[in-house]
């Protein structure tokens, strides 16, 4: 068998042995040659082993009559921020459904990046990422992240209190005392007085 045969046959097969909705990068085998990887995988794409998503981008996924069942939009973020080296923050609507303060689920999921903007298509949905400067990502805990993205979005002047119950309830359940002191340090002020109001009154 020849060599590059033998190096399709192990993509292939990797592809093959994984689940359903993980993603493939060129970088995603890192003992063979990136660009011949790359090639590989554009070829099995189109033999229709994986799906092209984005430039070096390939996913493999269920096919159904609906069309392509895909991971949560997140996950292809937090991937491609891996692969990148980069951090990303959910922002927007997309934080307010990802926090359950929203039922409604963005057709453009907004995330906030330190590497490269750009936009992914999947099928009628998107994924957008914008490049932020570093003090977007001063707030280092998952939940207190989202938190303040969300309240950014809501604004303070349009707070209800339904709003202010629930964000109180996510504070309390899922406390990070590991970085919630640098945490409030970054927030804008409006925000920090809701986490000290919830931490006083709950002793969190």
């Amino acid at each position: 068998m020849a060599k590059e045969d033998k190096v399709i046959n192990i993509i292939r097969q990797r592809i093959q042995d994984a689940e359903n909705g993980t993603l493939f990068f060129n970088s995603s085998f890192p003992e063979f040659d990136d660009e011949y990887v790359g090639q590989i995988l554009s070829d099995l794409a189109k033999e229709g082993v994986i799906h092209h998503l984005s430039r070096g981008v390939y996913l493999k996924a269920e096919t159904t009559r609906f069309g392509l069942v895909y991971p949560p939009l997140e996950k292809i973020a937090e991937a491609i921020a891996k692969r990148d080296n980069a951090e990303v923050i959910p922002t927007g609507a997309t934080a307010l459904n990802m926090l359950g303060l929203s039922e409604q689920v963005p057709m453009n999921a907004v995330f906030l990046t330190s590497g490269s903007a750009r936009k992914i298509a999947l099928g009628g949905r998107t994924i957008t990422f914008r490049r932020a400067v570093p003090k977007n990502f001063a707030v280092k805990g998952k939940y207190t992240s989202l938190i303040v993205q969300a309240l950014r979005f809501i604004g303070e002047g349009n707070m209800t209190a339904d709003d202010l119950a629930s964000v109180e309830e996510i504070i309390r359940s899922h406390p990070e005392p590991e970085t919630m002191e640098g945490d409030m340090a970054a927030m804008p002020t409006w925000i920090r007085r809701i986490f000290l109001r919830t931490k006083k009154r709950e002793g969190v």
